[in-house]
């Protein structure tokens, strides 16, 4: 599934993981994905009508997941990048590492990346990390996102998997805690969906 995957949304995985390892928090859920999403002031889901009329931003969405389950994240045990073996388990599905960081740290500012070292020096392959045993695995509701997000670009034809893809599967999964703070700040997601095929279609055309 995942050579299906555009740049954008590759960079979608990168980041949820990151802010779950910033937050101090496993596994990385729906939350860490919607955050994710948000992290680009301009792009497809944060420039979405139906989030900005509500104020739903990443500062926002990161506030509440603080507010809602905290973070054990400290600055004493940072480090600036990831070992090599992240780097080659993520460049094997056609992520530059180094690159996000650069864009990552040009949106963020310089240190946006000095994370906590995950207790685990176990690497098994980019897909077991992310999907099973490892420091920070997918939780089994953000694999079920994943799967979905591949039915909305089958279902609107499409055969590649973008961040608005994501942001579908997302909301047809409907209950983990991204779609709670979305529905609790009053986010209309008929609005939302219209608003993220409209994104899509404008890509295509």
């Amino acid at each position: 599934m995942f050579e299906r995957f555009t740049h954008a949304a590759r960079e979608v995985v990168v980041r949820a993981k990151i802010e779950a390892r910033d937050l101090g928090q496993a596994p990385v859920d729906t939350e860490h994905v919607l955050l994710a999403l948000l992290s680009d002031p301009a792009g497809p889901i944060a420039s979405a009508p139906a989030l900005r009329g509500k104020g739903v931003d990443a500062a926002f969405v990161r506030s509440e997941i603080i507010r809602r389950a905290g973070s054990s994240a400290t600055g004493a045990a940072a480090v600036a990048d990831p070992d090599d073996a992240d780097r080659e388990a993520l460049k094997a599905i056609g992520i530059d590492l180094d690159a996000v960081r650069r864009a990552i740290e040009e949106n963020f500012g310089p240190g946006a990346l000095n994370l906590p070292r995950p207790a685990s020096s176990k690497r098994k392959g980019f897909m077991r990390r992310f999907y099973g045993s490892g420091h920070s695995p997918f939780s089994d509701r953000n694999k079920k996102i994943l799967e979905l997000s591949l039915r909305e670009a089958i279902r609107l034809k499409h055969n590649f998997i973008a961040p608005e893809h994501l942001m579908l599967g997302l909301v047809r999964e409907g209950r983990g805690l991204g779609v709670q703070i979305l529905t609790e700040r009053g986010v209309d997601f008929d609005e939302l969906r219209a608003d993220v095929t409209r994104s899509l279609k404008s890509a295509a055309a």
